[in-house]
């Protein structure tokens, strides 16, 4: 008759974090062409998340320390083998494939907005990037900036099937996890 015990996994700082990532990236999306403004600070919100998630990483709780779920080469290894084998381990965290999907994601999102802001400086000659004189080399700085948005939303469809595929294997609604922070400690 007992209720299964949970266990507080996501803080709220990493759960407002990935819901706010998860807005500011869509809004970016949807208004790179028509609302050049509105793309430039959705951007910059994404930079700043960005740049506080790096802080948390160290400073942070327990799982959100990057010690806590970035794995080693061996590690990795064994859990992919896990995964093909179809008897991986649950953990209460990331597991070591989902941690190296939150360290790629990241160093994306941050080749995606540091390029976005050289675009800016290159194309309008404003940000502040605007007085290096990055328009010599506007065609390269697009090119990165559209080929690791892309790169981002392969990871960000990875990622989905990656939370689906956990969720069915272990039987645990990892969405609702990433909302109200508790997994099931059993």
């Amino acid at each position: 008759m007992n209720k299964p015990s949970k266990i507080k996994v996501w803080d709220l700082f990493v759960r407002l974090f990935h819901w706010l990532l998860v807005i500011s990236f869509t809004i970016s999306w949807f208004t790179q062409e028509q609302q050049y403004e509105t793309h430039l600070w959705a951007g910059y919100a994404v930079l700043t998340l960005i740049g506080l998630r790096i802080v948390w990483g160290f400073f942070g709780s327990n799982h959100a320390r990057f010690s806590s779920f970035v794995p080693g080469p061996k590690n990795l290894m064994r859990y992919v083998q896990s995964l093909i084998a179809h008897n991986s381990s649950r953990y209460i965290g990331h597991n070591p494939a989902g941690g190296v999907m939150i360290v790629l994601m990241l160093l994306m999102l941050l080749t995606i907005t540091v390029s976005g802001i050289a675009l800016d400086g290159a194309e309008n000659w404003s940000g502040p990037l605007a007085e290096y004189n990055l328009f010599h080399y506007t065609d390269q700085i697009k090119s990165l900036h559209i080929l690791s948005t892309d790169a981002m939303l392969a990871l960000i469809v990875l990622h989905l099937l990656g939370v689906i595929h956990s969720s069915i294997l272990h039987r645990e609604n990892l969405l609702r996890a990433m909302i109200s922070g508790y997994k099931s400690a059993d």
